[in-house]
């Protein structure tokens, strides 16, 4: 058997990874500025994250959520301590398109509605509210038709007004920062305002946290730079730092009953001690803060690149548009610089690093650029 070919791979092998760093089975060392979509939090193989992923192995192991885990009530302890959502509840999964389908699910069954509003340029995985994005539509399945769903221009507020009068909205569903649609920060007006008329109009508020959550804007949660509550948040990624979990963060007046939702793997032992272990390291070393002082001098740097169109995001969530086709640059920083970026479309290239991330590190990614630039 083989494999199905739907991913483009570059011709390297990974055999180890420490902190912002991966390492060939050449020995050659790559500085990760992706994280694997964002997945690496607290970098490669930290130590407190191994540890605490072997000593569950070697007690209970996997096992899943039919009985008592209290690692659960931990993590959710844990998470509501360090979020700032401490009066909110928790339902574990296993993937950012998991948590979504379970918010819009949630967010139907409290309302007694079913159409969903969303943006342009967004994504929230291979779900019935992902949106195509322009450079490649392909990508969301002919069978989201079905759904019915509004998508909206971004920081409109008339618009999103004018949509929720219809009164059948179950949901509004937004990015805290926009991430396949190339880091796009939506207006944190807007989002007060959307906060405003999802309460007059009686719509859940979902906040899209898998990519731009957990410590990567500056921020705990993207959304709270604009100083806004959700009703219901999706977390993934850097939830378990490359260990599959996701979950969804469910405000007090939602009400649960048995049966209501339900997954097979979620909230297992050997994600749980991944997710406890991410929330312990981004406490203990300060990550969030990190994010925000090493993200901003990034910034800073990049905005001075003449070549450069624009650059957008929040702390380690960083957008670099250019008004060139960047293929043949991602590959030259990839295989000349030894330095892993991601791309959105065909112009903008992301950085989604561990973070961990130094100055030292930063300063070594914008060297590489300029030189790289400069010799296109």
């Amino acid at each position: 058997m083989k494999l199905f070919d739907v991913y483009p791979l570059f011709d390297i092998n990974p055999v180890s990874a420490n902190g912002c760093y991966i390492t060939d089975e050449n020995g050659v060392d790559y500085l990760d500025l992706y994280g694997g979509h964002a997945v690496i939090s607290i970098g490669h193989s930290h130590p407190h994250y191994v540890a605490k992923l072997a000593n569950q192995l070697r007690h209970i192991g996997f096992y899943s959520n039919s009985v008592q885990n209290p690692m659960q009530e931990e993590l959710a302890q844990k998470l509501g301590d360090l979020s700032g959502y401490s009066d909110y509840s928790l339902f574990l999964c296993n993937s950012g398109a998991e948590a979504n389908e379970n918010a819009l699910k949630l967010a139907s069954f409290h309302t007694g509605k079913g159409r969903i509003i969303a943006f342009e340029n967004a994504f929230h995985g291979r779900t019935s509210a992902a949106v195509a994005i322009t450079d490649n539509p392909k990508i969301i399945s002919p069978l989201n038709d079905t759904v019915v769903r509004t998508i909206l221009p971004l920081n409109d507020a008339a618009q999103l007004e004018s949509a929720l009068k219809k009164g059948d909205v179950a949901a509004v569903i937004i990015e805290g920062i926009q991430g396949v649609g190339g880091c796009i920060v939506p207006d944190p007006k807007f989002l007060q305002s959307a906060s405003q008329l999802c309460k007059k109009y009686g719509a859940v508020l979902i906040l899209d946290e898998i990519q731009s959550g957990y410590g990567r804007s500056g921020k705990f949660f993207a959304h709270q730079h604009a100083d806004i509550k959700a009703d219901i948040i999706s977390v993934a990624k850097g939830m378990g730092n490359g260990f599959p979990i996701g979950g969804i963060l469910i405000a007090p007046d939602l009400k649960p009953w048995s049966g209501m939702l339900g997954t097979t793997f979620g909230g297992n032992y050997l994600a749980c001690a991944a997710g406890i272990a991410v929330l312990d390291v981004l406490k203990n070393e300060h990550l969030v803060e990190n994010a925000f002082e090493v993200g901003g001098y990034l910034f800073e740097r990049l905005s001075k690149i003449p070549q450069i169109k624009d650059v957008r995001g929040k702390g380690l969530m960083i957008g670099i548009e250019f008004d060139f086709p960047i293929a043949v640059l991602r590959k030259q920083l990839l295989f000349d610089q030894k330095i892993f970026t991601g791309v959105t479309g065909s112009h903008v290239i992301r950085i989604l690093p561990p973070l961990t991330l130094t100055k030292v590190q930063c300063d070594h990614f914008v060297d590489a650029l300029i030189k790289t630039l400069n010799n296109l």
